[in-house]
């Protein structure tokens, strides 16, 4: 199940490892996106941490990990293809995958269905 937080990334957890990515209305709001600060696998991050930052055509943005973990995993062909996030945001697009420190941390986090909700008021 998909978690969202109100910046717009979302982590998809199962047990105590998660896939972070951006929403889909976050990557139409950034436009097409040129270029992606990924980090460095073993990084340690506390919820609201710089997770990394994404450029895009309009601007720079900085995205937050919406947890707080080790990561693992980095999806490597965001470097030669950042426009997977364009193409497929929720899934192909994801970010890193984390080792998650505190799972209670997803309890703070919106359903698909409270964020889809979220994201329609505020745009």
């Amino acid at each position: 199940m998909m978690k969202f937080t109100k910046e717009h990334e979302w982590i998809e957890a199962k047990g105590d490892e998660g896939k972070i990515g951006i929403s889909d209305y976050a990557q139409d709001q950034l436009g097409d996106i040129v270029y992606i600060e990924l980090p460095d696998k073993g990084k340690k991050l506390k919820r609201g941490d710089v997770l990394c930052t994404i450029e895009s055509v309009k601007a720079a943005n900085d995205i937050y990990s919406p947890v707080s973990g080790e990561i693992t995993e980095i999806n490597d062909g965001l470097d030669s293809k950042p426009e997977l996030i364009n193409e497929d945001a929720e899934g192909k697009g994801w970010i890193v995958e984390i080792k998650l420190s505190d799972s209670s941390e997803l309890d703070d986090l919106m359903t698909e269905e409270e964020y889809r909700k979220f994201a329609k008021e505020e745009g």
